[in-house]
């Protein structure tokens, strides 16, 4: 099984920089905060928590979102 790219310990501004794509999912979750300034410190585990998201198939979703090379 490979390896998620996308981990519960990264920060949404990371998650963003490097998998663009996620965007989409962020707002599927309507987790609004991609753009603020929360998003450079506060880790997918944070957001899920403070949104009532479920924090695994958040992770799932946006590892989903990322193509695999």
């Amino acid at each position: 099984m490979a390896k998620d790219k996308i981990t519960e310990d990264m920060t949404i501004r990371e998650v963003i920089d490097k998998y663009p794509e996620t965007a989409m999912v962020f707002s599927k979750y309507n987790v609004g905060c991609i753009g603020c300034l929360a998003a450079s410190f506060e880790k997918v585990k944070d957001i899920a928590g403070v949104h009532g998201i479920d924090l695994k198939a958040l992770v799932k979703d946006l590892n989903k979102a990322v193509p695999t090379k």
